[in-house]
């Protein structure tokens, strides 16, 4: 599903940022501008709203479209690998590659097919700032905002953090940051996933998705496609390591199994030259 008008110019963002090696950088082009401190009041007031009774009644009913909306959206995804989280009785920290602004609802839906539960996700405090319908789902779902602000990040993010990890439930935290639209590669990580993995002790459940082109196209820019989720063997803190070398570790070896799960979905050696394909279902126009 595509969400959002023209992405000639975020195709062209993801080039320009894939030849330059800045593979966590922002290729949309119209999310919110705010400021800092904009941004930080939307975070402070999320952790003053979850805690009361509107929030829980407003959550459950968020959750319950949520539920049929994954149902539907992901019911010809096929998820291999499973069998991987035959293990995982408790809490952890799930990565995935970050492609769309609905690819987290194949995250949750694999989770529940593996018997694992209650999935949150992190997600970046300026998706609070939507309004209308989608407003309401990013406000009141399952999500997690993360902010710059240091008051909000110790007093209720790194708490929130620890509290689901407690309860057994899973937290989704993208490693690549920045959403890139259909980009079939996985990018570097950064350590925040597997930092909140080895502090708390939980193990890392590694998942790439792949991305299949469709014959019928969906608009003129791009053709329907269709998803493969494959779950990685889950990657775990060495109890005798300190918290930085388990989640550089943790993160090193997240990073390999996913690119040796891109090689072997598309058959080919990763390079982040730029190729024909890269995003998966754009139609190139011609010079």
């Amino acid at each position: 599903m595509i969400i959002g008008g023209n992405k000639a110019e975020v195709v062209e963002n993801i080039k320009k940022n894939a030849e330059n090696g800045n593979y966590n950088l922002k290729t949309e082009v119209h999310d919110p501008n705010m400021t800092a401190e904009q941004k930080t009041e939307l975070a402070l007031q999320y952790a003053r709203n979850r805690g009361t009774v509107g929030y829980w009644l407003k959550n459950r009913l968020a959750m319950s479209f949520l539920y049929v909306f994954d149902l539907f959206l992901n019911r010809h995804t096929r998820v291999e690998g499973l069998e991987n989280l035959d293990d995982i009785r408790g809490g952890a920290i799930v990565t995935s590659n970050h492609f769309n602004q609905l690819d987290n609802t194949v995250v949750r839906e694999t989770m529940r097919r593996g018997g694992q539960g209650r999935m949150y996700t992190v997600v970046q405090e300026t998706n609070l700032a939507m309004t209308g319908f989608l407003g309401f789902i990013m406000n009141y779902v399952d999500n997690i905002p993360i902010s710059k602000s240091k008051k909000y990040t110790s007093e209720f993010f790194e708490p929130t953090i620890a509290q689901i990890l407690a309860r057994g439930e899973k937290i989704l935290i993208y490693p690549e940051q920045e959403m890139w639209f259909n980009y079939r590669k996985p990018r570097p990580p950064k350590r925040g996933a597997y930092y909140y993995a080895a502090l708390n002790e939980v193990p890392v459940i590694s998942c790439f998705v792949e991305i299949q082109d469709l014959p019928e196209q969906e608009t003129e820019e791009f053709y329907k496609t269709r998803w493969v989720m494959h779950v990685l063997p889950p990657i775990y803190p060495d109890p005798q390591k300190d918290v930085r070398t388990n989640s550089l570790e943790m993160m090193d070896q997240d990073y390999r199994q996913k690119i040796a799960a891109y090689e072997a979905a598309y058959g080919k050696k990763l390079t982040y030259a730029n190729e024909q394909g890269d995003v998966a279902g754009w139609i190139a126009k011609e010079a």
